[in-house]
């Protein structure tokens, strides 16, 4: 898994909702970047639906949720729906960005991983683990206390 406080390493895929996301374009503004195994199975869909319900939270504190797994976008774009989620799902098809961040498991499928990463494109913390709840509720408590990183929209004045 990449080190804390090293650059977030810079990614392009296609997304659920149809666009190519470029990792550039989210720099200026924290992000959790969540990786999970695979699209539709048990997990993976609490661990969307979780995100989704707490969406406008990280929203009003202007921090992105974005989801990646090596689900193809169609995939992507089904569970998506399926779980009406309001932020984009990354399809990592070559696994590039799941290699990137060292999360990429023996069987091919990206390891439940998530990353903080900060307004100015470092990875502040990151959590990893099987179980999709401790995620969630690592973001939600990341949130409530924010770093004080002076570019970041969502530390304290």
């Amino acid at each position: 898994m990449i080190a804390i406080g090293s650059a977030a390493p810079e990614f392009s895929g296609p997304t659920s909702q149809g666009e190519i996301l470029q990792s550039t374009s989210l720099r200026g503004r924290p992000y959790v970047l969540y990786f999970f195994p695979k699209s539709g199975t048990p997990g993976c869909t609490a661990e969307a639906n979780e995100f989704a319900r707490h969406a406008p939270e990280f929203e009003r504190a202007g921090v992105r949720l974005i989801g990646v797994s090596v689900d193809p976008p169609a995939a992507q774009r089904k569970f998506a729906d399926d779980c009406h989620l309001p932020f984009p799902l990354v399809a990592d098809v070559d696994r590039t960005i799941a290699k990137a961040y060292g999360v990429l498991g023996l069987l091919g499928f990206a390891k439940r991983v998530t990353f903080w990463v900060g307004a100015d494109g470092k990875i502040q913390e990151a959590i990893s683990g099987m179980l999709p709840g401790p995620h969630v509720r690592w973001a939600l408590e990341r949130l409530a206390t924010p770093r004080s990183d002076p570019a970041d929209p969502a530390a304290p004045k």
